[in-house]
């Protein structure tokens, strides 16, 4: 890595994020003035916004009000100069899949403003029934264990799920991968697309189940993309990693922090010292301009 990288990788963890998509290649470059993101006003972009992480029903000292957080959240989207297209919250809604956090969950999304909202689960919202509580409250026009995929504005999305089968690393199963292969096989190969998981689709840190056993053979039939961005949740951080023509961005969380990988012999949450909490929390912010190929994304403290 040349000093230019190490700073730009460095800038991720303490400032907005703009990726670029140029020639089919997604650039990270720190938003400022030379590298703005797509102009509010302009009628032709899709944006949209993703949120993760939210474990309602969480108790403990990391974060003893995570209803508060999540609520501001909410706030800061509705907040946004813009009315999102969609909003997709990428898993772990729930602290425990009690059938009380999925409906409060789903009460407090239905404030959102915004176009429509996709959800795929996490680990958290199928603890004790293979997700079935889940797909009851979420499930509507999805297939399997609750996967979909939809276009818009020139963007074609696929919402996996690898949380309901998984032991020590997320699963997807033979059924998804055939899912993904009749869905992109009448895809032009200069189709942006953009997937949502809940557990890392890359090896990120295999010792703590950040990663997805079977996640290449949903790969390979990406592999012809021009641009490809995967968007997952679960370790509760910013990560980014570039494999080809797939760029993976982990998200960050509206409930508590995690540490960073091999930081401990467990993924436990983290308690942040009086005040830096928010710091820690946030939602993100997408934006695609059909026609220019630039997809923009932003990642927004909660503080």
């Amino acid at each position: 890595m040349t000093r230019r990288q190490l700073l730009r990788h460095s800038a991720w963890f303490g400032a907005a994020v703009v990726l670029t998509v140029a020639g089919g290649e997604v650039i990270s470059q720190v938003a400022d003035a030379q590298n703005p993101a797509p102009a509010v006003d302009d009628p032709t972009a899709l944006r949209f916004v993703q949120i993760s992480d939210s474990h309602l029903g969480f108790k403990g000292s990391a974060n003893s009000a995570v209803e508060d957080s999540f609520a501001h959240a909410i706030k800061q989207v509705n907040a946004l100069p813009y009315r999102p297209d969609f909003v997709a919250h990428t898993g772990d809604l729930t602290h425990l899949s009690t059938p009380a956090q999925f409906d409060q969950v789903k009460q407090m999304m239905s404030e959102l403003k915004t176009g429509q909202v996709f959800t795929v689960p996490g680990e958290h919202d199928s603890i004790d029934d293979g997700g079935q509580k889940y797909r009851q409250t979420f499930g509507a026009g999805t297939q399997g264990d609750g996967w979909r995929s939809f276009d818009a504005g020139g963007v074609h999305f696929i919402a996996l799920v690898n949380t309901v089968s998984l032991e020590k690393l997320g699963h997807l199963g033979p059924d998804q991968v055939e899912f993904v292969r009749k869905d992109v096989a009448g895809l032009s190969s200069d189709t942006p697309i953009v997937v949502f998981s809940h557990v890392p689709l890359f090896a990120m840190y295999p010792a703590w189940g950040w990663g997805t056993d079977d996640a290449v053979q949903v790969l390979s039939l990406l592999r012809r993309f021009a641009s490809v961005t995967c968007l997952n949740g679960h370790v509760h951080q910013l990560f980014t990693k570039t494999e080809g023509n797939v760029t993976f961005h982990s998200a960050t969380t509206t409930a508590y922090p995690l540490p960073k990988p091999g930081d401990g012999p467990a993924p436990k949450p983290l308690v942040l010292p009086a005040g830096k909490l928010g710091d820690a929390l946030g939602i993100r912010e997408v934006a695609y301009h059909k026609g220019s190929q630039a997809l923009a994304i932003k990642d927004v403290r909660l503080a």
